[in-house]
């Protein structure tokens, strides 16, 4: 059992992130910067010593809240996706789309969630957003939690492991899925939606079925059509700005100046759906306008990342290239 208690109920009332392990307080380690990885004080630090005062306790009594809430939602969210896919005419179909979304958005989450016990930083358990009368049956899921006492490799660590997760059953379902889904005439259909394809859908798309015939698409089953939002919500979720993943991401790698490139890249998103027409996306434009392109420091902007962190940060933010769609979705009109 830890002695930290990572969903307690006031996020300030919680034990140092230096463990306290019976001994006595060193003295020498005040005013030093602390090494997430080490769990040990790193060098001298620059920024006035802070002095956080702790006493031994208990866990802090637990709400019934935090868990009836997430757990409310998650049967919501389960509802929404087995009616988004037809489940209340087909529910086999439905039931296949929810499992498998519902697994990569599970994914996702518990990759955060098990990073954030790991470096001991307050989270709750996953929120799942319901979005009924929508294509998909869900707006993905959250987790809130508290990351201004990490360093910047813990930080990293948090946000890469989500998308990286939910990216694992993401492509186990669009495979098998496709391999699933038949060839059928391309013909528009008035009144019947069209998907747009990331860049990495169409080349599994190509590697299972070969190239297609002029006149013809694939008619994605339920399982492909829920690796095919599994892409999307991971490439949305690896956009750097603020405190998506991709923002945290990005902090990592650039600290404060990734302030400055979440900013541009909002105008830029701005323009472009002014420019293009894709007024879908003001919704989401909206959103991170609301929360701000700016993300908050961590305790320590210089902890060292290693190669293979900055490496794998910048391959997973160059992922919105193959898994992004401008334009998901395409209704043909009844006439």
């Amino acid at each position: 059992m830890s002695d930290f208690y990572p969903m307690g109920r006031d996020p300030v009332q919680r034990p140092p992130q230096w463990p306290y392990d019976g001994g006595s307080f060193q003295a020498e380690h005040v005013g030093y910067e602390f090494d997430s990885e080490r769990d040990q004080p790193m060098r001298p630090s620059t920024a006035p010593p802070e002095v956080v005062m702790a006493e031994l306790a208990g866990p802090p009594p637990r709400s019934r809240a935090r868990f009836v809430v997430p757990l409310v939602l998650l049967i919501l969210t389960i509802i929404s996706t087995f009616v988004a896919a037809g489940g209340l005419g087909n529910p086999w179909d439905g039931l296949k789309y929810s499992v498998c979304v519902m697994a990569i958005l599970l994914s996702h989450e518990m990759g955060h969630f098990l990073q954030a016990l790991r470096y001991r930083a307050p989270a709750t358990l996953p929120f799942f957003l319901p979005m009924p009368f929508s294509p998909v049956g869900t707006f993905g899921a959250v987790i809130a939690m508290d990351t201004r006492r990490l360093d910047r490799r813990a930080l990293f660590d948090i946000g890469a492991t989500g998308p990286l997760a939910g990216l694992v059953p993401t492509i186990v379902f669009t495979v098998v899925g496709l391999q699933q889904s038949q060839v059928v005439s391309a013909a528009r259909i008035p009144g019947v939606m069209e998907l747009g394809e990331p860049l990495l859908f169409t080349w599994l798309t190509r590697l299972i079925h070969g190239p297609l015939p002029e006149g013809y698409t694939v008619m994605l089953g339920p399982m492909a059509f829920a690796g095919w939002v599994g892409l999307l919500i991971t490439a949305l979720n690896l956009i750097p700005i603020g405190q998506l993943d991709g923002g945290h991401i990005l902090y990592a790698l650039l600290g404060r100046k990734a302030n400055t490139v979440g900013m541009f890249l909002l105008l830029g998103a701005i323009v472009a759906v002014v420019i293009a027409g894709y007024w879908g996306w003001l919704i989401m434009i909206f959103l991170l306008g609301l929360l701000g392109p700016e993300h908050p420091p961590t305790a320590n902007d210089r902890a060292p990342l290693g190669a293979l962190r900055i490496i794998l940060g910048w391959l997973m933010l160059a992922f919105i290239i193959v898994g992004f769609t401008p334009e998901p979705f395409k209704l043909f009109p009844q006439s």
